[in-house]
């Protein structure tokens, strides 16, 4: 194995990404893509810290095309191995975002995010937030309601973890509204920069959504559950400074990776399916030339309302 410098001077700029079939190469890239098995990748880094910013969003072992359905049991080992080793390549400021659903068995949920909970626990790490991502468009029930939102556990390795509220404020519910007693009374209480967008990300006035990637998305590629680029952007303006490393270790068609090199972050990203890597290569390699395609983490929710679909026809 090289000596691999992890310093962000020691990583060599090639312009664009680069897809990999084996160990890391002696000159470290900035933008590079192993097409390997996550866990036999993760064994052939160095165990220093090496990551600003892990964030995925794995397989719910629901039986999708790019997933083979395990027993419950060891799926959970299979994420327990992953993140275990992980961790230890993360820097002490760094934050690890892990998206993720509810597992579905004969009709019956498990929420994914209460079972790997533990795992991340055990280790050391902090949970921050659990955010809830609302979206609103998926598949129709028919015996219980209809699935709208997921969940993002975002942990921190130590409390001296980097948070850029200002990167992603977002405008003020009463930008007006003033001090009406103390000191302070008359002038306006709200800071001018606008606000926290909370927990709950659905954008409508003062929550926040973001709309996942089904087929009319502008981002849509061969992946059949696509992560929004939007979504990982608004993660890596908030967690990491420009040169950080983001590191996605299930990275399908690099969305994760599009946010990072639209933003002036470095990206790493594995996959076992050479495909998306492929995909992911392309959609990277636009970001760094600035014409990335991609929904904006802060574009307005088009209304629903103002559509004449809106409006039941008289039959």
């Amino acid at each position: 194995m090289p000596d691999i410098q992890t310093s962000r001077k020691a990583r060599v700029n090639h312009g664009e990404a680069r897809v990999y079939k084996k160990n890391i190469p002696h000159a470290m890239p900035q933008y590079g893509l192993w097409a390997r098995d996550v866990t036999r990748f993760l064994k052939t880094l160095p165990r220093r810290r090496m990551f600003d910013l892990v964030i995925t969003s794995p397989p719910y072992n629901i039986g999708k095309e790019y997933e083979e359905r395990i027993g419950f049991q060891r799926y959970l080992e299979w994420q327990a191995e992953m993140i275990e080793a992980i961790v230890p390549r993360v820097h002490p400021h760094g934050s690890i975002c892990w998206q993720i659903g509810n597992y579905v068995e004969n009709g019956s949920i498990k929420p994914l995010d209460v079972y790997l909970h533990p795992l991340f626990t055990k280790l050391g790490l902090q949970l921050r937030n659990r955010i809830v991502w609302h979206f609103g468009h998926g598949l129709h029930c028919t015996r219980r309601f209809s699935g709208r939102y997921e969940v993002i556990l975002w942990y921190s390795k130590t409390g001296r973890y980097i948070f850029n509220l200002d990167e992603i404020r977002v405008d003020s519910k009463y930008p007006g509204k003033r001090f009406y007693k103390g000191p302070n009374a008359g002038k306006v209480s709200s800071n001018p920069r606008g606000k926290n967008p909370e927990d709950v990300w659905r954008l409508a006035n003062d929550v926040w959504e973001i709309p996942n990637v089904n087929g009319g998305h502008k981002e849509k590629t061969v992946h059949p559950c696509q992560f929004p680029v939007g979504l990982a952007e608004r993660l890596i303006l908030a967690l990491t400074r420009p040169g950080a490393l983001v590191f996605d270790p299930l990275c399908g068609v690099g969305s994760a990776g599009v946010a990072a090199a639209a933003r002036r972050r470095h990206f790493w990203g594995c996959d076992i399916k050479r495909e998306y890597l492929d995909v992911a290569k392309i959609r990277i390699d636009e970001a760094l030339a600035g014409k990335a395609r991609y929904r904006p983490h802060d574009r307005p929710i088009y209304d629903h309302r103002r559509s004449s679909l809106a409006v039941r026809p008289e039959e």
